[in-house]
């Protein structure tokens, strides 16, 4: 969590804004993102806009199909509103941990036992979406968001949001390059293929601290899997499901995702969990004419 700035809005729909939850220094992060409370106390939101100078048009259509989707470890999207030139997004209050917050919180890279536990869920998650034909298209360190119950993917279509096919995406506001997969880099479609890319590149970040990283940095249990998920030929990127097994040999399907057994997550990132619930517990409305 980090204070408000002056351009920051202070009421967003019915929501009067508490926090930022990213810090504004945070590169890679593709939208704004804000903890906000209703009016009357009784509704407390992390509530997401369409960073400034982006397609609210492109953002907004994405989180209308958002709000549609009920997959297992996608990050939940109950409320869509504003006006064509300010839409937002809302989902009810839990307390999450973007992933680079939670390197930040440990002090540096996560344990590969950890990084294990995370691409095991997320490649569940994508594994569950991609058989209905649901490409998620904005996975990044900054959309990983980690929650005592397991991670959760959200910034959904963030790369198509950026810009439409046949226009390149690299260099854009928010987008990460190193999660940009070449097809959608060099403006082609976003298929389930780059999600798996992405999903490299997120596990690379979890256990080195960058997206990019040389071959030789990463743990040697998670190197094989990441650089197959990296490869710039799409067919040779491993299918979630296949990924699944790697990373958690033996696990029963459904199991992986965000649900109702705790997570094991490393003892700061919990603490750090706990100090931001306490903090949004004790934060005030402001004053807002």
């Amino acid at each position: 969590m980090e204070g408000l700035r002056q351009d920051d809005p202070p009421r967003i729909g019915e929501f009067l804004t508490l926090a930022r939850l990213d810090p504004a220094a945070r590169r890679g992060v593709p939208e704004r993102r804000y903890l906000a409370r209703s009016a009357d106390g009784a509704r407390t939101v992390l509530i997401a806009l369409p960073l400034q100078g982006a397609d609210p048009g492109r953002w907004a259509a994405e989180a209308r199909w958002a709000a549609k989707l009920n997959q297992p470890g996608l990050w939940p999207v109950a409320e869509v509103g504003g006006s064509a030139a300010f839409p937002w997004r809302a989902s009810p209050y839990r307390p999450v941990l973007p992933l680079p917050e939670a390197l930040d919180a440990c002090g540096g890279p996560l344990p590969e036992e950890a990084v294990r536990a995370l691409g095991a869920a997320l490649a569940e998650s994508l594994a569950s979406a991609h058989v209905l034909g649901v490409v998620h298209g904005g996975l990044c360190p900054a959309a990983v968001l980690l929650t005592a119950y397991g991670p959760l993917a959200s910034c959904f279509g963030a790369v198509r949001a950026a810009a439409p096919e046949g226009a390149p995406r690299t260099g854009l506001p928010g987008i990460d390059a190193g999660c940009l997969a070449p097809e959608p880099a060099a403006g082609g479609p976003v298929q389930a293929s780059a999600d798996v890319y992405a999903l490299g590149a997120v596990l690379a970040y979890a256990a080195t601290g960058h997206t990019v990283p040389e071959r030789a940095e990463l743990p040697a249990g998670l190197r094989a899997p990441i650089t197959a998920c990296l490869s710039r030929d799409p067919a040779a990127r491993p299918e979630p499901a296949r990924l699944l097994a790697e990373l958690a040999p033996g696990a029963a399907w459904g199991t992986q995702s965000a649900g109702t057994e705790p997570a094991k997550l490393p003892g700061r990132v919990v603490a750090a969990l706990s100090l931001q619930a306490a903090a949004v517990l004790a934060a005030e409305l402001p004053e807002v004419r």
